[in-house]
């Protein structure tokens, strides 16, 4: 006895998307990325400099900030380095620091606007380890999350709206939400990042002198290969406080990203990193113009994949290329 096997029958009127007049193509194409679903990087430099990565002074803040508004764009990540270093990472906290200075800049500038900062130590120690060292160079703990705290409460002083614990150190985001609420800054946010290792993050370390003197790579960072690592310590992070995580590096990130998207609400947002911009993104020598279109397509998937919002240094340039 032969066996004929039955096909799906074919929907009658039914009209694939892909030959479709291009009207129906726009109409069926799904959620578009928008400036609202990104965050801009700002990397804030006492004066300009030739760097790898572009960098803004404080006078420069206010005009950006302004920008960013006007093509819809609605938080930023700041970044500052300094000039001033030791063993401690206690200019951190000074109230006159250039990330203190910045954040109330930007705020100023646009109150409506997120200010997110980073609360680590790289461009704070001697080192340029993220992390206090005890006298025999290792981490002290202890001593880092009571640098780092007392930084965020500098941070939230100065109108930040979000303080974000960059080391991986554990025990920085518990301290830090102690610090804020002793503080009184109990609406203030805590995303912390999550990050995994890689050498993508060369331009900006560069570009702010946070590179480790010793030539050692992020000791608390984690294995490209163990993700499984990195869904745990994402959710220690949220049973510490955190009320979002940060996810670096964003192209590398993805699988990770739509695993947490299932186990837990904190809002996740990708950081794409400055080797994602210098790599996925070029500048036209006749017209000044960078080509986002390869960004643009890496954080519609991002989006797809569950990100509250991407991170990126080319926020600016994306908002206009879709304004466009």
């Amino acid at each position: 006895m032969s066996v004929t096997t039955a096909r799906p029958a074919r929907s009658h009127g039914a009209t694939s998307p892909l030959r479709s007049r291009q009207a129906v193509r726009n109409f069926l194409e799904g959620q578009a990325l928008t400036p609202a679903d990104l965050s801009m990087v700002l990397l804030v430099t006492e004066e300009q400099a030739d760097r790898p990565m572009p960098t803004v002074t404080v006078r420069e803040l206010p005009a950006v900030m302004r920008e960013a508004r006007a093509l819809g764009i609605r938080s930023v990540k700041v970044f500052a380095e300094s000039t001033e270093r030791d063993a401690s990472g206690e200019f951190s906290v000074t109230p006159d620091a250039l990330m203190a200075r910045a954040v109330r800049a930007a705020k100023d500038a646009e109150p409506g606007i997120a200010v997110m900062t980073e609360t680590c130590l790289c461009s704070y120690t001697d080192t340029g380890h993220c992390y206090v060292t005890d006298r025999n160079g290792r981490p002290d703990i202890d001593a880092t999350i009571d640098v780092t705290s007392r930084q965020a409460v500098t941070h939230a002083a100065s109108g930040a709206d979000i303080v974000g614990p960059a080391s991986m150190v554990l025990g920085t985001t518990k301290g830090t939400r102690k610090a804020l609420n002793d503080a009184g800054h109990e609406s203030v946010s805590i995303m912390p990042h999550v990050i995994f290792w890689s050498c993508l993050y060369d331009g900006f370390r560069l570009t702010m002198g946070a590179t480790p003197k010793a030539g050692v790579d992020r000791e608390f960072q984690i294995s490209p290969g163990k993700p499984e690592q990195f869904i745990d310590t994402s959710l220690q992070l949220v049973g510490d406080g955190a009320d979002m995580l940060l996810l670096e590096p964003a192209m590398f990130s993805a699988d990770v990203l739509a695993e947490l998207k299932k186990r837990t609400l904190a809002p996740l947002f990708p950081f794409s990193v400055s080797g994602e911009y210098t790599t996925l993104s070029t500048v036209d020598s006749k017209t000044g113009k960078r080509d986002v279109r390869r960004l643009v397509e890496l954080f519609t998937m991002l989006k797809r994949a569950g990100a509250e919002a991407s991170i990126t240094y080319a926020a600016l340039d994306i908002a206009r290329y879709l304004s466009d």
